[in-house]
């Protein structure tokens, strides 16, 4: 829990016993949740946690870099602790979304223009069946 704490001190955010659980659920389930997923799991652990201290902390991750959002599906947003450029998967079936491990060339150090256009965000999708659900269908 110091660690957290000490991350948020490093980036300026005062460090509330909510935004340190936040924090630790965020970076201990990559589930990439949306706020109403991180509201549900935070109050079964602290019933008077209000979803508008959820979305107030989740915004100010977003604003401070400590997360990515994530949208998609195009009707929910959802949100990523791995703050690196990278991919990600998502299963038509179960909904789930996986970070994708492939390499990117203008994800590479030094490839930040692409036809002379600046790139500050690189967000690459790929949608199908995952191998979990392939693996059920085929049972």
């Amino acid at each position: 829990m110091e660690a957290l704490k000490q991350k948020l001190v490093d980036e300026g955010i005062k460090p509330t016993f909510q935004r340190i659980s936040i924090l630790k659920y965020l970076e201990e389930n990559s589930k990439h949740p949306t706020a109403d997923m991180i509201y549900d799991f935070m109050r079964k652990k602290m019933p008077t946690i209000s979803k508008t201290t959820v979305y107030n902390t989740v915004h100010t991750f977003l604003e401070n870099g400590l997360i990515n959002e994530l949208t998609i599906t195009g009707q929910e947003s959802r949100y990523d602790i791995n703050t690196h450029n990278h991919h990600h998967f998502l299963c038509r079936n179960c909904g789930k979304i996986y970070d994708v491990d492939i390499q990117c060339p203008h994800g590479l150090p030094g490839k930040d223009v692409v036809d002379g256009h600046k790139i500050d965000e690189i967000h690459g999708y790929f949608k199908g069946i995952c191998q979990d659900c392939l693996r059920k269908n085929s049972s």
